[in-house]
């Protein structure tokens, strides 16, 4: 048994001339050239309640907005105040200053009257909010609300939804450029 499994690798393993090409064969070699495209990591908290990316020197410090908001509502609670003290910090540690974009995003729920609205009151009570934090940092805040366009994973899955997905939805995005 042993001698044929010995023989059997050795065929398997052993090297095999590369075939050679007929005589008459003939052919155009060409170049491919294929696009790269952008790799962007994404940093989560071990809750997911906070994330991080970065592409090019652009960097998105995302907080969902169970961890900002009370369900339906725009003022910020005293924990998220503390988040965004931790945000404003990286921001005036990493920003090369400029413009720093704060973005308010929803799930799937509700009309998309309601969630534009909403998303826009979430991103401008941030925004105040960081107006005081940033002071300092010479850097100008745009707030602007994209209700449920951008979502950042699937609603639904298979035709359901997925409220983890859908938690991960709800959040507010602050958008800088860090240094070079």
């Amino acid at each position: 048994m042993f001698r044929s499994l010995s023989v059997a690798l050795s065929l398997v393993l052993a090297p095999t001339p590369a075939p050679s090409p007929p005589a008459d064969a003939t052919g155009v070699v060409e170049n491919l050239v294929l696009p790269v495209e952008d790799i962007i990591g994404e940093v989560e908290s071990l809750d997911g309640t906070e994330s991080e990316t970065k592409q090019g020197r652009q960097v998105t410090v995302s907080l969902t907005s169970d961890v900002l908001f009370a369900l339906d509502k725009w003022q910020l609670t005293a924990k998220a105040r503390q988040r965004l003290r931790q945000v404003a910090e990286k921001v005036k540690a990493d920003g090369a200053g400029g413009v720093v974009k704060i973005e308010g995003h929803t799930d799937d729920q509700g009309s998309d009257a309601y969630n534009v609205t909403l998303s826009q009151r979430r991103a401008q009570a941030v925004q105040a909010v960081m107006r005081g934090l940033l002071a300092d940092a010479g850097v100008t805040l745009q707030a602007r609300g994209y209700g449920e366009s951008r979502p950042k994973r699937p609603n639904l899955v298979n035709g359901k939804p997925d409220e983890k997905n859908r938690a991960q939805n709800r959040r507010v995005e602050v958008i800088f450029t860090a240094k070079q």
